[in-house]
């Protein structure tokens, strides 16, 4: 009988996955994964892992499976949340929940799970594992979408390898959400009806600037409001001598400074703002809502734009560096000069959108056909062939 080691969070889904696999016929262990108790970073007033592990303790009761809970809070505040002020201090926004898979879930979680003889992990996850049966009897593992649309999660798992794949089950991958909360009540689940949970991998809602502020100290700043007629030449398309260029160019943020529009207010610090962002702002008397377009945290500067097609909030390309790319499909990934054509993502639930990657010295361009808003530095961009995602990188 196989092993498996699935993350029980006290959520539905991992409650469903864990009766799945049992009725399945595999040997069921439930590990619940607590990962936040530093007193020195509060990260949320609320403490949602003592319900949810003793709703996991519960699902665990009910099934007849072995329940146990691992302490991987020191893994988690060296892996994600000094990566999240890090990425925050250089003015980038980080995505710890793409993080929080590749290196909790599916790397230290992982490794306890096999250290417990365990032949597979299991998630919760709406996504599927496909596998390609190779010549001389290798395989590889597709990382495909769920069959639920409005619920597919590939997008988070986009920094997955073939060796954490090779290891791995997504027991409800082929269910809707209703139909998951259909069997959690059936079989008279706790969880059944249990809202899903928000924020953090794990741990819960967070009150970002609040959560930021233990680590970058507020610095009041300027609100700049630059007009729409600024970079708009970013619409028309010049003739170029080659496509790197033209990649260049279309890729290229551009470089505000105070004297492109009027300062509207003040803030308490770049740092904690992101592209897109409407709220918190506090400024009013606009005959549209300010969006922030873009924030210089050298400077601790703010640049706003009002409403939604504001063309600062637009881009067509985007590039991540070499150091950055990943490809779940290690055979499909491109060369030097190589193209190829893709549907992307650039955050989660985005419908997918027509872009043609282009591999060039040092780094790869997504050209998207069509314009994209608030491409944000430090978030994923996942790149998929139909439903299978093949690769992803942090834009730059």
């Amino acid at each position: 009988m196989k092993k498996v080691v699935i993350g029980l969070s006290g959520g539905v889904d991992s409650s469903v996955a864990a009766y799945l696999l049992k009725e399945q016929g595999y040997d069921v262990i439930g590990l619940f994964m607590k990962n936040w108790h530093d007193d020195s970073v509060t990260i949320s007033e609320e403490c949602p892992w003592l319900e949810d592990s003793n709703d996991a303790l519960i699902v665990a009761e009910k099934l007849g499976i072995p329940f146990q809970t691992v302490d991987l809070s020191v893994e988690y505040k060296e892996r994600i949340v000094d990566y999240m002020f890090r990425e925050y201090k250089m003015g980038r926004t980080p995505n710890p929940d793409v993080l929080c898979n590749r290196e909790i879930k599916f790397d230290v979680f992982l490794k306890i799970a096999l250290q417990l003889g365990a032949d597979f992990v299991a998630t919760g996850h709406y996504c599927r594992k496909g596998t390609l049966h190779n010549l001389h009897g290798t395989e590889t593992y597709q990382l495909l979408a769920g069959k639920d649309d409005n619920k597919d999660q590939s997008y988070f798992l986009c920094q997955l390898s073939q060796q954490q794949l090779a290891k791995t089950l997504f027991p409800i991958g082929e269910l809707t959400k209703p139909q998951v909360r259909e069997i959690a009540a059936e079989m008279n689940l706790i969880t059944a009806d249990k809202k899903d949970s928000q924020g953090l991998c794990f741990i819960g809602k967070v009150r970002l600037p609040e959560f930021l502020q233990q680590q970058l100290k507020p610095k009041t700043g300027k609100i700049v409001e630059v007009p729409a007629a600024f970079g708009t030449y970013k619409r028309a398309t010049p003739t170029f001598s080659n496509k790197e260029i033209e990649l260049e160019f279309f890729a290229e943020k551009p470089a505000y400074t105070i004297n492109d529009g009027k300062v509207v207010g003040e803030h308490q610090g770049a740092h904690y703002f992101t592209k897109g962002q409407r709220k918190g702002l506090h400024v009013g008397g606009t005959k549209e809502p300010l969006f922030v377009i873009d924030t210089d945290v050298k400077e601790n500067v703010i640049y706003t734009g009002q409403g939604k097609s504001h063309p600062g909030l637009y881009r067509r390309t985007l590039f991540v560096n070499e150091q950055e790319i990943h490809w779940v499909r290690t055979d499909l990934s491109l060369k030097s000069d190589e193209t190829l054509k893709v549907k992307a993502r650039i955050r989660y639930r985005q419908a997918l959108q027509d872009a043609i990657l282009y591999k060039v010295e040092g780094r790869i361009y997504v050209d998207f056909r069509e314009m994209q808003s608030a491409i944000t530095e430090g978030q994923f961009v996942a790149w998929y062939l139909d439903d299978e995602l093949i690769g992803s990188g942090v834009i730059s």
